[in-house]
């Protein structure tokens, strides 16, 4: 419990500095977002309509002092503000419409390739020399492409040569989300591609960490102990091996389901997909300060939950943990 309660402590100082950053370092950036976002006009808005935005959206001359107290005051109220760049839609709107989309797409990613990948990492490990290290080579190659690359390459020939998934979008009418079987059915289609480079690109790097720490645990006292007791080699490979060398993948998962929220922002581009690493590309592009600030605040609280769900893990795995002053 104490150690539980010393990282709840940690992250919740974490938070407080990750925010203060995320209100100094828009801020810091060259550029006037007001002057982004009527640079389209060529000059021909006139000076007070500029005021009257400039005012709209609170680019006043006020302190930074100041400016920092109103933004935790709006925070706490759950107000992120106006977006620049999608108005006159607020931060919230634009991060709830795209938030679901990501999540579906990274987050399942995510998962199966790490539930893959771990797999295969598992097995490689326990049994070494069988075909099952032929894979490694295969899956570290892939590891080494990019997401993008490798989605440029899938858009090239599986959707403009070859027609067989489609090269852009969600959805083949709407964005807007429904249950329905014709929504459902779109969505996976539109899906395949993108959700296939990053589980292909993906799998090695899971497969690889795991099987070394697999590798590691085969000589240790407790395997070898089980291994006496004359237990079944899948039980002895399941439950006393891989519980313990899947401790670090554990963290480094835990960090991949925070940055899911960011979205794979390049593969998001690519396909043209309505997520939130393409929503950080438009508002990092006009200088869009709130609605940065509001993704930067999503990945912040995401990453920092996924961690501590990756310590409850580690308190129920290890019992070490429990036992800690």
């Amino acid at each position: 419990m104490r150690y539980l309660i010393r990282r709840l402590v940690f992250y919740i100082f974490t938070l407080w500095a990750a925010l203060t950053l995320n209100f100094a370092i828009p801020r810091l950036m060259p550029g006037n977002p007001i002057d982004a976002m009527f640079a389209r006009f060529r000059g021909q808005v006139p000076p007070s309509a500029t005021a009257a935005f400039t005012k709209l959206f609170g680019l006043n001359d006020a302190s930074i002092l100041s400016q920092y107290w109103t933004y935790f005051s709006k925070l706490a109220h759950g107000n992120l503000g106006i977006s620049f760049s999608y108005y006159p839609s607020s931060t919230v709107q634009v991060i709830m419409t795209a938030l679901p989309w990501t999540v579906a797409l990274i987050g399942l990613a995510t998962i199966l390739s790490f539930l893959v990948g771990t797999a295969l990492g598992i097995m490689s490990g326990w049994w070494r020399g069988s075909w099952m290290d032929s894979l490694l080579p295969i899956t570290t190659f892939f590891g080494s492409i990019p997401y993008f690359w490798l989605g440029l390459l899938a858009a090239f020939l599986l959707a403009g040569q070859l027609h067989w998934f489609p090269l852009s979008g969600a959805t083949g009418t709407t964005t807007a989300i429904s249950m329905n079987w014709s929504f459902i059915s779109s969505a996976t289609y539109h899906a395949v591609l993108p959700a296939g480079t990053i589980i292909i690109a993906s799998i090695g790097g899971w497969m690889l960490g795991m099987r070394n720490m697999m590798v590691t645990t085969q000589a240790e006292d407790y395997v070898v102990m089980a291994e006496a007791k004359g237990l079944s080699p899948s039980r002895i490979m399941v439950a006393y091996a891989a519980r313990n060398a899947i401790l670090p993948t554990l963290a480094t998962f835990a960090m991949s389901l925070g940055f899911v929220v960011s979205g794979a922002i390049l593969t998001e581009i690519v396909f043209s997909y309505p997520g939130l690493g393409y929503v950080l590309f438009q508002a990092v592009t006009n200088d869009d300060f709130p609605l940065m600030q509001g993704v930067f605040l999503m990945i912040t609280v995401a990453v920092l939950a996924a961690n501590f769900l990756a310590d409850l893990a580690y308190v129920a795995l290890d019992p070490r943990t429990r036992t800690t002053n």
